[in-house]
């Protein structure tokens, strides 16, 4: 039982998620829960599409909605769609469905149909105007994008669309005195001056767009888009060494970004960069993606998706918008819609690698962790002091239980560290764990203290470490206090306190055992081996039917499979005659095995 709880106290030490809203109609629809699962739905085949009736097919749509698979909600409404054209409700809910799904030439036609019903339809207006950006109709364009405003965040992308469409006509003195005449949040102008130098730059105004690229840097240097562009800009228009300044500045502050090692590279071989969006529809892509990114960092992820989209559908090999809808897939735990994004990152992107990692790690959350490990070898044979691509080889070597593997690999990034950085404890933590699943203890043990080393009081290390010694029945006192430390910073982590309830049940303090326990159960409802471990303290106390009850509701949860053998026998004949986990842990210690 103790390898079960700390491969899974281990796996949750680096977890985090958040939920995403519905985009536009879809948001009136149930929110699904936190705990959605990590695989996404599978898509409806033409099959499954044919011969269900309309409220089979919206029932259908909503489900898919609730758990955030745009594919298959956009297949069922327009099923539904199909059964009743004239459905206004449907057609609003199909449109933005194929919207969130990526399929734009799709959600267009929607768009369309909906303009002939609704004329002030904002964001069916916004769609027809990217079509028509796209496909170089520039006046269509700008008079679809000027009736999609409507506050702060969608007057910015339509002015500096309307701005691109302006330039892709010929009057780049128009697009410019329209995007400086708009006024908003103090956040207004970095985009204002970014975009305004793109285009100025495009019309050969190179002395203008130098002045906006260098006042939206002073507005923020810390701005990827912003440093890149002007550094590009002073290549061409001043000199190497100026570019290089900007490239290295922004290192200092975000180091190693790909984009920006690729720009220090280039610049220092003497080439002038070109500039960051080459025609209309570029520029257009960047000022979707440029905002959806950052409504994706505020928690506007609805809208995000929507402008991202849209970014993709204008630049279908913008790698950063690729990541950006990764990740924000990511965010709401589909790791299998990500997958297909990650995998449409262009082969010669500088942004390749960074894709690679996530993918890897997105295949292991779909039970294809195999593949992810193939894919992180190669990774890490091209670089073999890759840090980054090291960790998720060995986390997911880890996650198969392939603990001599996740030894080897962890070591492997302790090797690679340089030796003017601190160590990582991770490394040290993790590799611990590898040892004890591998039952090297030894090895374990100095690796554990080698992390606290590192990084001392860490809870996580303090919890692991303190409950080996304790079910090994060696320095329980040490142990103890270290599980104590590790709960005093953690008082709310079920896990950790499942791990004081577990120690005091080893040392044969049951009653403590069932307070903590029962703690942890507050904290940690759901999970199998908290349950079980319940189960064995309330038998020990004599509470023998809250026992059977808990052990029935662990068995329910999917526990481990070797642990639910052991569950079962425990409902069927409860726990053998306590042989005194206390006595036999001080008879170690007067022998001097302990403490």
């Amino acid at each position: 039982m103790l390898s079960v709880r700390f491969n899974r106290v281990a796996v949750a030490t680096l977890a985090f998620a958040s939920v995403l809203a519905c985009v536009g109609p879809l948001a009136a629809q149930t929110r699904a829960s936190a705990n959605e699962e990590a695989k996404q739905a599978p898509f409806p085949s033409g099959r499954d599409l044919i011969g269900l009736t309309v409220s089979g097919s919206y029932l259908a749509a909503r489900h898919a909605s609730v758990d955030r698979d745009a594919t298959a909600a956009a297949a069922f409404y327009r099923a539904a769609l199909r059964s009743d054209p004239k459905n206004n409700e449907l057609l609003d809910r199909a449109f933005i469905a194929s919207l969130a799904d990526g399929d734009i030439d799709e959600a267009v036609k929607l768009a369309d149909r909906i303009l002939t019903i609704d004329k002030n339809n904002r964001v069916a207006r916004l769609v027809a105007g990217v079509r028509s950006l796209k496909q170089k109709q520039y006046a269509v364009a700008q008079q679809n994008i000027n009736q999609s405003i409507r506050g702060p965040i969608t007057d910015l992308v339509a002015t500096l669309l309307s701005g691109w469409a302006n330039y892709g006509a010929g009057n780049t003195q128009a697009a410019i005195s329209g995007i400086d005449k708009l006024a908003g949040p103090e956040w207004y102008p970095i985009f204002k001056d970014l975009h305004a130098g793109m285009i100025l730059e495009l019309a050969n105004k190179q002395k203008d767009a130098g002045v906006r690229f260098e006042r939206a840097y002073k507005l923020d240097d810390s701005a990827l888009r912003v440093s890149d562009a002007y550094a590009r800009w002073l290549s061409r228009n001043k000199d190497s060494a100026a570019a290089l300044a900007v490239y290295e500045g922004f290192d200092k502050k975000l180091a190693r970004h790909p984009l920006v090692l690729e720009g220090i590279r280039e610049t220092k071989a003497g080439k002038k960069l070109s500039p960051l969006a080459e025609n209309p529809q570029q520029g257009a892509a960047e000022a979707l993606y440029g905002i959806g990114a950052s409504l994706t960092r505020r928690g506007g992820e609805d809208l995000a998706l929507v402008y991202l989209q849209l970014a993709l559908y204008l630049n279908p090999n913008h790698s950063l918008a690729l990541l950006s809808l990764a990740d924000l897939y990511e965010s709401v735990k589909k790791p299998a819609m990500a997958i297909k994004i990650y995998e449409r990152v262009p082969a010669n992107s500088p942004l390749k690698r960074n894709a690679q990692i996530q993918l890897a790690t997105d295949l292991d959350a779909v039970d294809r962790g195999d593949d992810g490990i193939k894919i992180l070898k190669g990774v890490v044979a091209e670089d073999p002091k890759d840090i980054e691509a090291i960790m998720a080889l060995g986390n997911i070597e880890r996650s198969r239980k392939k603990f001599a593997d996740c030894a080897a690999t962890y070591t492997q990034g302790i090797d690679a560290q340089s030796s003017t950085d601190k160590p990582n404890w991770v490394f040290y933590y993790f590799r611990g764990i590898c040892n004890e699943r591998s039952k090297q203890w030894a090895r374990a043990e100095a690796d554990l203290k080698k992390a606290l080393d590192l990084q001392p009081e860490q809870p996580h290390v303090l919890n692991y470490l303190g409950y080996s010694w304790i079910d090994q029945g060696i320095n329980l006192d040490d142990g103890m206090k270290m599980i104590r430390r590790a709960v005093e910073q953690r008082p709310d982590d079920g896990y950790i306190v499942d791990s004081l309830g577990w120690a005091y049940y080893r040392i044969a303090d049951y009653d403590n055992a069932v307070k903590h326990l029962e703690r942890a159960i507050d904290l940690k409802p759901e999970d199998p081996t908290i349950n079980d471990h319940l189960g064995d303290a309330y038998w020990r106390v004599g509470r023998t039917l809250e026992a059977k009850f808990q052990w029935a509701h662990a068995r329910d949860l999917k526990p481990e499979p070797d642990e639910l053998p052991k569950i079962e026998a425990k409902l069927r004949d409860g726990l053998p005659e306590d042989t005194s986990n206390a006595a036999a842990a001080e008879k170690k210690k007067e022998d001097g095995k302990g403490g």
